[in-house]
């Protein structure tokens, strides 16, 4: 059995955070036999920081591997300094791609990620995207391995087109937009046309009561339930019938990847590996970022054609098949082997 120690943003004991890329995969790996010490929930940057750091210190006698959550903000500083301590104690160790932007700090930040990237193990990608970008700026060593889900976990139901019943589900943060949601019922009530909105996550940077009143200065009753389990979204979903993502920077969101599982049509703006994912007019609907009328017209046109809906929903669910554990597993297995 090989062990390994995981660093990333971990869901904290209270559960205002969404359950994050380790939380998913740390399991997923313990499940298929390995021993995994993980950090960390604390909120506190420093003692956040400090908690990896100890983690590592403390298993490094035990850990084949230090796998590391990688995001373009302050995570990439976590991540610099737990991959220059994983090299000063000789641990091997693979960051995980995530964020959006990171191909961006990679020109920001280029003295930092050369140390970071081009001494890890392996870097992963969880999206062709990624590594199109990183190859771009000379670093090489990259595979991908998409984001995993276990898709009997997510039962496909064929949508009713009646009335539009949009959901968005995410962390209340500035870089997903989530006011652009708002704007979008807005502009379809001001049409007359019935229309409903519920939006699902915690609050991230202040975004959750900004969305709140932003819907009330706008006159809009939004449906805000804050964060739910993933049985209970899943479980929420049944009852809407289109899936909108608005961010300003993205890479590969489980959350969008699990409403293709759904058979929840996804609409989202175009933006980072998000054209990777979905194939625009196949798998999804593809839009200009921040563009209310245009995300408001996607919504409409999807409506319009029921047939087209339902073949784009059977479409991105043949696809995110091949995002399942069972599959996926075995590419982690060929890297950590």
């Amino acid at each position: 059995m090989k062990t390994l120690i995981y660093i990333g943003n971990k869901s904290n004991a209270k559960g205002k955070s969404n359950v994050s890329a380790i939380d998913t995969l740390s399991l997923l790996l313990e499940n298929s036999g390995f021993k995994v010490y993980s950090a960390s929930s604390k909120k506190n940057i420093l003692l956040r920081l400090l908690d990896m750091l100890f983690t590592c210190f403390k298993y490094r006698k035990k850990a084949n591997f230090v796998l590391i959550d990688t995001y373009s903000t302050l995570n990439f500083y976590y991540a610099y300094f737990v991959s220059q301590l994983s090299r000063i104690l000789g641990l091997k160790y693979i960051p995980i791609l995530h964020g959006g932007n990171l191909p961006q700090r990679l020109k920001t930040s280029p003295k930092l990620s050369k140390a970071i990237f081009n001494n890890a193990f392996i870097n992963v990608a969880p999206s062709i995207y990624m590594i199109s970008a990183f190859k771009a700026l000379g670093f090489i060593n990259v595979v991908h391995i998409p984001n995993a889900i276990e898709i009997k976990q997510y039962p496909f139901k064929r949508r009713n087109y009646d009335t539009i019943k949009m959901l968005w589900v995410r962390s209340f943060s500035k870089i997903y937009n989530p006011f652009l949601a708002i704007q979008v019922l807005k502009t379809l009530k001001e049409q007359s046309i019935e229309s409903e909105l519920c939006m699902v996550g915690p609050d991230s940077d202040g975004s959750l009561e900004e969305a709140k009143m932003f819907a009330e200065e706008l006159g809009v009753d939004v449906r805000f339930t804050g964060k739910l389990s993933k049985q209970d979204w899943i479980s929420l979903s049944a009852n809407y019938n289109v899936f909108i993502n608005t961010s300003n920077f993205d890479n590969m969101p489980v959350s969008v990847i699990e409403a293709m599982a759904l058979g929840l049509p996804v609409i989202s703006t175009n933006v980072g590996g998000m054209p990777f994912l979905i194939e625009h007019g196949k798998r999804g609907i593809l839009v200009e970022p921040n563009s209310v009328e245009t995300l408001a017209q996607a919504v409409l046109n999807l409506f319009h054609s029921k047939h087209q809906a339902n073949k784009t929903a059977i479409e991105a669910r043949n696809f995110v098949e091949h995002f399942d554990w069972e599959f996926v597993k075995k590419q982690w297995f060929e890297v950590l082997k």
